[in-house]
C-alpha cells in the first residue's frame, strides 16, 4: 500500500556545471523505488516526496465521451494530487487544460508528519493552498493532518500504545487547537480534514492497531480540540486503507457525532485482484458504501490510482464509473508514478482512459498559453532548483533552449 520515497535532492551548487546537472535532472520523469506497502502518501516540507515529472505537453483535449453524466448534472468534485507544497497548486492549471478545461474543484496536500511543529501547519506551508481555496466558492480544500509526530519512522507497538493513550487523556490537545487557529486565520474554515489516515494499517506511528480504543478516544479529542477554534466549519474525514489491513477499520470508528466524511483509500492492488473482487472484498469498496449510508455519512477517495497490476485501463475505467455511480463528496488521484495518470508516464492506456472520461467536465474558460509572465523573454524555460534555491536567488532561474535557432549577428 505504498510507494517509496525518495529523498530532497543533493544541495545545488551555484556554479555552471551544477547548474546544468539541474536542467538535466529536471528533465528526467521520477520512479518511486522501494515499494513496501500500497497507500503511503507523499511526504511533504520536512522530506520531500518523490519527484514529479515537468508538467506533460497538453495536446488538443478529446471530445466528451458518451459515458459522461448527462449534461447539466452536477458531477462528483475532484482533483488530484499533484505535489505537497506550492506547485500542486501550479500544476492544478496545467492538468485542467490537459483535461479539456475540466474545473478542478478539490485540492489536496499533506501535512509534514516529522515533528509536531509542522503537524501544527507550520507558516509558509500552507498560505499558497488558502488562496486557492479562496479564489471560488465551490472549491474544497483536502487536508491530510497525522496524528502523532515521528508518523513514519517505524515506531513499535509498545512506544504507539503509549503514545495513543497519553493522546487519549489530553496531552496533545494544543497541537490541534494551534492548527485550526492557523487555519481559520488563514481564511479557510472548512477545510477537510483527513486525520490520521490509513489507520487500519501498519505504515504509520499514527495507526489504531496496537490500541482501538486508545486510538478512538484520541481521535476524539483532537477533533473537539479543532471544534473548539471559534469561526472554524471543519469537516473531518475518517478514511481507511480498502480491505482488512493489519486490523479490520470498523474497529477504530470513532463515532458519528466527530466524523463527518467516511474515506477511502483504494489502489490498483493485490496483483491480479479484479476490480470486482475489489467491490466484494472484506472490509472492500461495497462494505465502506455500506458502512457510510448506515451512518448517514458521504463517502470520500482521497487517494486511488493504478498499482500492482500497472498500467490497467480497465481498472481505471471502472473505478470512474464506481465513483460516478456512487457520487463521494470528493476524490483525487494520485498522481504520480506508479499511480498516476499525468505526471507518470508509464500508464498510458489507463492514462488515455482517464482523460477521455473527465475532459471537459464541468469546464472553465482557460488560455492555453496565458501571457508571458513579466520580466520572462519568450522561449525561455524556468528551472526547478527548489523553494530554498529561488528564495536566495530571488526568483526561478530561466534558460534559453532555442539558442540555436537565433540568427547569426552580421
Amino acid at each position: 500500500m505504498s510507494p517509496g520515497r525518495r529523498q530532497r535532492g543533493k544541495r545545488v551548487a551555484f556554479i555552471a556545471a551544477g547548474i546544468v546537472s539541474s536542467v538535466a535532472l529536471a528533465s528526467v520523469p521520477g520512479h518511486t523505488v522501494g515499494v513496501v506497502r500500497d497507500t503511503d502518501p507523499p511526504v511533504p516540507a520536512a522530506s520531500a516526496g518523490p519527484p514529479v515529472p515537468a508538467a506533460p505537453a497538453v495536446p488538443p483535449a478529446p471530445a466528451a465521451p458518451t459515458e459522461s453524466p448527462a449534461a447539466g448534472q452536477k458531477t462528483p468534485a475532484f482533483g488530484a494530487y499533484l505535489d505537497y507544497g506550492p506547485r500542486g497548486v501550479e500544476r492544478m492549471k496545467a492538468l485542467s487544460r490537459w483535461l479539456g478545461g475540466a474545473e478542478l474543484r478539490v485540492g489536496h496536500t499533506y501535512l509534514p508528519g516529522d515533528r509536531w511543529s509542522n503537524i501544527e501547519g507550520a507558516p509558509n506551508f500552507l498560505e499558497k493552498w488558502a488562496e486557492w481555496r479562496k479564489g471560488k466558492d465551490d472549491r474544497l480544500f483536502v487536508l491530510n493532518v497525522p496524528m502523532l509526530e515521528r508518523n513514519e519512522e517505524g515506531v513499535g507497538d509498545g512506544e504507539v500504545t503509549r503514545l495513543l493513550r497519553q493522546g487519549a487523556a489530553g496531552d496533545f490537545d494544543e497541537h490541534f487547537r494551534t492548527l485550526g487557529k492557523r487555519l481559520v486565520d488563514l481564511g479557510v474554515p472548512d477545510t477537510v480534514i483527513v486525520l490520521g489516515w490509513e489507520m487500519n494499517g501498519t505504515t504509520y506511528t499514527h495507526r489504531c492497531g496496537p490500541d482501538p480504543e486508545s486510538w478512538k478516544k484520541y481521535w476524539n479529542r483532537a477533533v473537539t480540540a479543532m471544534r473548539s477554534v471559534p469561526g472554524q466549519k471543519f469537516r473531518f474525514d475518517f478514511t481507511p486503507s480498502r480491505g482488512r489491513d493489519a486490523v479490520p477499520w470498523t474497529q477504530c470508528y470513532p463515532g458519528d457525532d466527530v466524523v463527518d466524511i467516511i474515506g477511502m483509500d483504494s489502489y490498483d492492488q493485490p496483483r491480479g485482484m479484479s476490480f470486482d473482487e475489489q467491490i466484494k472484498e472484506p472490509y472492500g469498496l461495497q462494505e465502506h458504501i455500506d458502512f457510510a449510508a448506515a451512518h448517514k455519512k458521504p463517502v470520500s477517495y482521497p487517494e486511488w490510482g493504478l498499482f500492482r497490476n500497472g498500467d490497467n485501463e480497465q481498472y481505471m475505467r471502472r473505478m470512474l464509473q464506481w465513483i460516478d455511480e456512487k457520487k463521494p463528496l470528493y476524490n483525487t488521484v494520485t498522481d504520480y508514478c506508479p499511480h498516476g495518470v499525468w505526471q507518470c508516464r508509464s500508464n498510458p492506456d489507463a492514462s488515455k482512459v482517464y482523460r477521455e472520461l473527465l475532459s471537459g467536465r464541468e469546464a472553465v474558460p482557460t488560455d492555453p498559453t496565458g501571457p508571458t509572465p513579466p520580466g520572462k523573454p519568450p522561449g525561455c524555460s524556468p528551472v526547478d532548483l527548489g523553494a530554498w534555491v529561488e528564495q536566495w536567488m530571488g526568483g526561478k532561474l530561466c534558460l534559453r533552449f532555442d539558442w540555436w535557432k537565433a540568427p547569426r549577428g552580421s
